[in-house]
């Protein structure tokens, strides 16, 4: 009796990722909705952010390729943190991303990125 139960159940449970989208941070690959358009973000084009136990005479800049996803439309943008961009009706910007400087590591592996935007504008 449970195998059928589960059969049916896990496929919906692992599935909940790449085609729904999610609300807060995102990881690469998982498309995030933010408050309009949806976004997925495919790649870390440049990360020379300072990590967090150094000293910098730069800050340095996170540049992130994301594929934004409207009505029936998809653009792909190269988004730098802080920096606005315009798309459709709004503007878009990378807001976050954590880990917060790039050589940010635990048990001698770095830290899966996660990506925040913000959207505004649009009707």
């Amino acid at each position: 009796m449970k195998a059928p139960f589960l059969a049916a159940v896990l496929p919906l449970l692992a599935g909940c990722g790449p085609n729904l989208p999610v609300e807060g941070p995102v990881r690469l690959g998982q498309v995030g909705s933010v408050n309009g358009p949806r976004i997925r973000t495919d790649k870390v084009i440049e990360d020379s952010r300072c990590s967090i136990d150094a000293d910098c005479v730069w800050a340095g800049r996170l540049i992130v390729r994301a594929t934004v996803l409207g009505g029936g439309w998809s653009r792909q943008l190269d988004l730098t943190l802080a920096i606005p961009v315009k798309v459709a009706d709004g503007t878009l910007t990378l807001v976050a991303a954590t880990p917060p400087g790039r050589l940010a590591r635990w048990n001698n592996k770095p830290f899966p990125y996660r990506f925040t935007f913000k959207f505004q504008g649009g009707r």
